[in-house]
């Protein structure tokens, strides 16, 4: 092996549930420098991928090829040439070695002298017709399974063995095969194979779209037309498919088949990710801004000194740790601003007991919930989780717990670059500390503009994510459903201004927005 070659990683995406990817494949991807990957491949397991990777779609559809094998097979030597000591990979839909050509690929790599590794996956032919509630093996019904490609044609040059597959008592599991299945049960039939085998279909496997459609050797083709069966799915054949009226676990939860895209901060996006998938939702996370903690905070005093919003931060107005002293209250308005505060803090070698005795304020729950992980409990916290909410609050304080004598005042505002003036509209001699600062993604990748295209709603928890949202649209020149869950009113009225459908969380919290969510979509 060439020591200055890159490595390929030949990945198993697994069947369509990012749940389903191994733990290798996840850390892999989060490293690697290109990433070349199939149409199969599910939106969110692209988005675990390195966001500086360069993608590559090769994608083959069941009629035509997108990339030609071969062609693939050389653009891995290609990448691994291109990228010394580079991470190249390889990301297959199922498991590469399972009808996944990943062989083929391995020994172009091993002629040109390219080191690989092989990532498995879970395969669809045993992972789907588990979620379907099929066991492919089970004591008294069936000893054996074998996994078969459905590729096989009427005019093949090499033809399947249907008699010897005729007469095995074991399950059939046919992967790719459905454009054939009509051909392929009949030549079973005529082979002896008994009519009435009972036989599933199932689209789109261990995905929130996914359907199992039964019928019996002999009604393949007819169901297969009625029922309008489409790729990619698998067939499974033999007596375990009965269990599957038993067994079948996978439910129709609350936002099964809705595609739901969502804007936050990529820190920020798991938990609501989580919760949505949970729901039986496919969750495309798509980070709308970027956000940056300063090295050290920037002061800006009053409404005047709005300059410090630009990009450019003026780093001559470095804030000092030792000012806190002349402050009673400290007013958080983000969880983005919590954690940037206490990095900084104790980046200075400060700690938490510089806080002593200090009031503690949040804009609303989440970042209240945030302050917490710090083991600060908030003293201030408005019933409207908003800045105008927050600012009526601690202007509504006894002026001897926010005011000196002489009149300036005793309050810190801690918040991002991009924080507008509400709160020093109700607090105009309160000094403001710039703690990080806000950028927005200046791209929407390729492979994730269909998934965006096609989705049910979009999820917005800022204004500047619905503002960079409908820019990067509209230079995409992307269209897709005006449908958009806001949290808070601030937000809703942004995505209204850009013409939204909007639906707005009862509360500031992310608990509040799914639960509208589920609501919607139990109504519609």
């Amino acid at each position: 092996m060439m020591s200055d070659f890159g490595k390929v990683f030949l990945i198993g995406a697994g069947p369509g549930d990012p749940g389903l990817l191994t733990l290798r494949g996840k850390e892999i991807l989060e490293r690697a420098d290109v990433v070349v990957y199939d149409r199969l491949v599910s939106p969110a397991i692209l988005s675990m991928c390195n966001a500086n990777a360069k993608m590559v779609d090769v994608g083959k559809m069941p009629t035509h090829h997108k990339v030609k094998q071969s062609e693939i097979n050389k653009l891995l030597v290609q990448f691994a040439q291109e990228y010394p000591q580079g991470i190249i990979a390889r990301l297959k839909g199922g498991d590469p070695f399972v009808f996944g050509r990943g062989g083929e690929e391995a020994l172009e790599l091993v002629d040109a002298d390219v080191e690989f590794e092989i990532v498995p996956g879970i395969t669809s032919a045993i992972s789907v017709p588990a979620y379907a509630g099929i066991p492919v093996s089970h004591r008294g019904i069936a000893t054996s399974f074998h996994i078969i490609t459905g590729h096989e044609k009427e005019n093949a040059e090499l033809s399947l063995d249907f008699e010897a597959l005729a007469k095995c008592p074991g399950t059939l599991i046919f992967l790719m095969g459905i454009a054939n299945m009509d051909f392929i049960a009949r030549r079973l039939i005529e082979c002896g194979k008994d009519p009435k085998t009972p036989l599933a279909f199932i689209e789109k496997g261990t995905t929130p779209y996914q359907r199992t459609v039964m019928a019996t050797l002999e009604t393949a083709g007819e169901t297969i037309v009625r029922e309008n069966v489409t790729a990619p799915a698998i067939t499974i054949m033999g007596g375990v498919v009965e269990l599957g009226k038993t067994l079948a676990w996978k439910k129709n939860l609350p936002l099964s088949g809705k595609r739901l895209v969502v804007t936050r901060a990529a820190k920020q996006s798991s938990g609501i990710s989580t919760r949505l998938a949970a729901l039986g939702a496919e969750v495309i996370e798509t980070p709308m801004i970027e956000t940056r903690t300063l090295d050290k905070p920037l002061v800006v005093c009053h409404p005047e000194r709005s300059e410090a919003k630009s990009k450019d931060l003026d780093q001559n107005c470095s804030a000092d740790f030792n000012a806190l002293a002349n402050f009673d209250i400290l007013a958080f308005t983000s969880t983005n601003g919590v954690e940037s505060f206490f990095k900084q803090l104790f980046d200075a070698g400060c700690d938490v007991r510089v806080l002593a005795g200090k009031k503690i304020a949040s804009v609303g729950k989440i970042t209240e919930k945030k302050l917490l992980e710090y083991g600060i409990r908030c003293d201030y916290v408005p019933e409207d989780h908003t800045a105008e909410g927050l600012g009526k609050l601690l202007a509504s304080l006894p002026a001897d717990s926010h005011l000196e004598p002489n009149g300036e005042s005793k309050i810190l505002l801690l918040q991002g670059n991009l924080a507008d003036d509400t709160l020093l509209k109700y607090l105009p001699h309160a000094t403001r500390w710039i703690v990080y600062e806000t950028l927005p993604v200046s791209d929407l990748p390729e492979w994730k503009r269909e998934a965006v295209a096609t989705a049910d709603a979009i999820v917005f928890a800022s204004t500047s994510a619905v503002n960079n949202f409908v820019k990067l649209s509209a230079s995409a020149d992307l269209e897709f459903k005006p449908l958009a869950f806001c949290i808070g009113r601030m937000t809703e009225s942004a995505a209204k201004e850009h013409g939204f459908n909007t639906v707005v969380s009862e509360e500031t919290t992310m608990e509040s927005l799914v639960k509208k969510i589920v609501e919607y979509f139990g109504r519609n």
